[in-house]
């Protein structure tokens, strides 16, 4: 019996394999899975026979089948588990009594033996031992050290107190540095949760997909302020996490919103007010209905001298006010007793959305003192009343950064939308589309601009707050620098004074292929420090087991794929990276004392797929906005299908790692250290501490003592790390998804403090929920 159902089982295997193998070699794939197959179903036949000859066949193919793998993939075992594993586990079921006994064969003296064990057996032993030999090895890891030399006395942007954080990046440069140091690597092992606030502003059941809580509070004086996913302000305690006040905004549930998050909140100090005044120290909330709410920081009540009875509403000037398309996900920039704030369009809704307007509003009044509008660039003066901003001009939806020295403020760019459809682009949208422009703190007047896609049709908005360090140069001169990170994975490293790079990049061909209404630039620029991932290639394909795997060979070689910036396609196109990014909205941190980065790249691939408009079907009355599915692009002749690029059972077709820590020596432009960072703890069903390098969002900080931390990750830990070499020194596990950036500081007790949230990502799936945790030193 044992031998039927086996043999059953190797043939059911090999018709799969087999007529799937056969459409991959129709399609120019790989021919190995034929011959799998056909391996599969001859040793069935060779069983019901009854034939010890399907032992030698089966030996035969399981070297076979371990040097294909090793030929593809060398001695990587992630990928060569799922290529090996199902044929490794019936080579050991063929060996078993139950099987081998029915094979053999009775003496002349009536004794009966089993089939032959040896030659299957050393071919099994074989592959074990290569797979054993494959886990003691890491073929991604890139293994260095940064240089420990320090700049005396680095600009770190303001005058924030070192034991405080006072903007998103802890000052205007967004550096993501704190020079506290009492935290090291010899002891952050002994952190410990110290205190766990919850903000009662979990996601609900109406709310969209992409409810998120990315917040990174700040922290001045002996308070901490944040903000909730649905626009609530809150001031806590930086010892012991205690509420001290809360403002709901009340900025309703709207199923037309991409994203409900903030990142979070403002601080200004006036320094005309008298001291202990109200409203003299002020947080300002973005809202997720667009307006900009100013608070006094010690009471949480509305500032009334601010804009309208506090609230400026970011709508004004719109010629097209769709409710749920046009909010601030991110906390403005203030600089030189300014508010310069950017907002997030929805993207690939309709070609009537509101404009990508940068303005600048006097901190104190909320009076309009300029406006730059990249789709009329050079009128910079507040337009008049009945005048509107150019309609879905690229917006700024990240942080932007501020050198008020230099009179300047970066701002990260996005994209026009449809963010896929290049038709009808002005010459101003060619222009700014994907860049970073450095405008005047003072009039608005664009200094300089440098674009990093040309004719973007794949999303890659600037999506990283740039950041802003001095480089010393190995001849002893300073430089202004600016980091800008991207989606693509190329990192930039300019002059801030003239946006000319200081690292070099050039431009490199670009695929073509576009629908024939459109075009693709035929170069785009590359970076000479990047961490663009090669592109992909059939046996990078991925999955669970040899089925999973076929099923995403074939996909790859459905979809039109040339590499980076393959355009869209009626057909379907990868696009990889994917416009989750190489680096998202948690940028880089850097070390202005020794001129170095820390990141965390991370590789997913996506699939975009163009579709004409008669074949959109009507909107769903319970249809919630979504950056992912059919993006319909309104008011243009294609919609889109968008995601990431998965197998069957919902795992990424390519293969790991998807997800690094990375640092870079910044004076000379090279990658000291590449890490696999994460688990896949919270992404099976069973928790396995598998450290394959998993997807995150979320960001970094660095400290003086030498250590980086970093949540992001999808298994909801949050991490620290030795900035030199990159190694994982300590790990606390969270109660839900971090997809967030951390801060440190000091506290009334003079010890250091590390503060993250826990509230998950909508978009990939972690667990939700609504948690500031501190940690501190016993």
């Amino acid at each position: 019996m044992a031998i039927v159902i086996t043999s059953i089982i190797l043939a059911l295997i090999g018709l799969a394999l087999g007529g799937g193998g056969a459409w991959l070699v129709w399609l120019g794939g790989s021919p190995f899975y034929v011959l799998a197959g056909l391996a599969f179903l001859l040793t069935a036949i060779l069983l019901v026979m009854r034939k010890p000859a399907a032992l030698w066949l089966y030996a035969l193919f399981v070297l076979a089948a371990l040097a294909w793998a090793i030929w593809e993939v060398g001695f990587d075992w992630w990928q060569l588990g799922p290529r090996g594993g199902l044929i490794i586990i019936i080579g050991l079921w063929l060996l078993t009594p139950w099987i081998r006994r029915p094979l053999g064969f009775r003496s002349l003296d009536g004794v009966h033996y089993g089939a032959n064990p040896w030659p299957l057996g050393l071919a099994v032993l074989i592959g074990v031992l290569a797979a054993v030999y494959s886990m003691t090895t890491d073929p991604h890891d890139l293994a260095g050290d940064l240089p420990t030399t320090a700049i005396a006395n680095a600009p770190m942007g303001g005058n924030v107190p070192e034991g405080e954080w006072h903007q998103y990046g802890r000052t205007s440069y967004g550096q993501r540095y704190s020079p506290l140091d009492q935290i090291n690597p010899q002891n952050v092992g002994n952190l410990k949760e110290v205190w766990r606030y919850q903000t009662g502003d979990v996601k609900r059941p109406d709310d969209i997909g992409e409810t998120t809580y990315q917040v990174t509070p700040l922290k001045v004086g002996d308070t901490l302020f944040l903000c909730t996913p649905h626009s609530l302000a809150i001031a806590i305690g930086a010892k012991d996490g205690k509420e001290k006040w809360r403002y709901d905004a009340n900025a309703g549930m709207n199923p037309n919103r991409q994203h409900q998050t903030c990142r979070g909140v403002s601080y200004y100090h006036d320094n005309a007010a008298a001291a202990g005044a109200p409203c003299a120290d002020r947080v300002y909330l973005p809202t997720s209905d667009a307006r900009l709410i100013a608070l006094d920081a010690g009471s949480g009540k509305v500032c009334p001298t601010f804009a309208d009875q506090g609230t400026l509403h970011l709508e004004t000037g719109m010629k097209y006010n769709p409710a749920g398309y046009y909010y601030s996900t991110s906390p403005p920039v203030i600089v030189a007793d300014k508010i310069i704030i950017g907002g997030a369009v929805n993207d690939n809704y309709s070609t009537q959305e509101q404009s990508g307007v940068i303005r600048a509003f006097d901190a104190r009044t909320g009076a309009l003192l300029w406006n730059w509008d990249s789709g009329n660039p050079d009128q910079t003066a507040p337009i008049p009343v009945g005048q509107t901003y150019t309609t879905n001009s690229p917006n700024s939806w990240s942080v932007s950064s501020a050198d008020q020295t230099l009179g300047m403020v970066y701002v990260p760019l996005g994209n026009q939308t449809p963010d896929q459809l290049g038709m009808g682009r002005d010459a101003n949208v060619e222009r700014f589309s994907a860049s970073v422009v450095a405008l005047d703190i003072n009039t608005g007047q664009l200094k300089w601009v440098q674009q990093f896609v040309h004719h973007d049709l794949w999303d890659m908005d600037v999506p990283a707050q740039p950041v802003l360090f001095d480089l010393t140069k190995a001849d002893g001169s300073v430089v202004p620098a600016l980091v800008a990170s991207t989606k693509q994975g190329d990192v930039y490293v300019l002059d801030r004074r003239t946006g000319a790079p200081i690292i070099p990049f050039k431009e490199i061909p670009a695929p073509g292929g576009t629908i024939p209404e459109d075009h693709a630039s035929p170069t785009q620029p590359i970076s000479d420090l990047t961490f663009s991932p090669p592109p992909l290639q059939e046996k990078d394909m991925w999955g669970v087991s040899l089925f999973d795997q076929l099923a995403c060979r074939i996909s790859f070689h459905l979809h039109q794929y040339e590499g980076r910036y393959t355009p869209p396609s009626l057909r379907g196109s990868i696009i990889y990276p994917g416009n989750f990014g190489t680096f998202n909205w948690g940028s880089v941190a850097v070390d202005p004392e020794r001129q170095i980065m820390f990141g965390m790249p991370t590789y997913l691939a996506f699939t975009s797929r163009l579709v004409p408009r008669a074949e959109i079907p009507p909107k769903g009355e319970g249809d919630k906005g979504s950056e992912q599915g059919l993006n319909r692009n309104e008011g243009s002749p294609y919609g889109v299908y968008m995601g990431p690029f998965l197998g069957p059972l919902g795992v990424p077709c390519q293969a790991p790692p998807w997800g690094y820590v990375t640092g870079v020596d910044l004076k000379t432009g090279k990658i000291a250290y590449k890490h696999k960072n994460g688990t896949v703890y919270d992404m099976t069903p069973l928790p396995l501490p598998f450290k394959v390098g998993v997807p995150g969002i979320g960001g970094p900080i660095v400290t003086k003592g030498g250590v980086a931390f970093l949540a992001a990750a999808v298994d909801d830990y949050l991490r620290a790390y030795d900035v030199t070499t990159g190694k994982q020194l300590w790990q606390a596990r969270l109660p839900a998804g971090g997809q967030a950036t951390p801060m440190t500081y000091t506290a009334s007790d003079n010890k250091q403090y590390v503060v993250t949230v826990a509230g998950g990502h909508g978009s990939i799936g972690t667990k939700p929920g609504d948690y500031v945790i501190g940690y501190t030193l016993p």
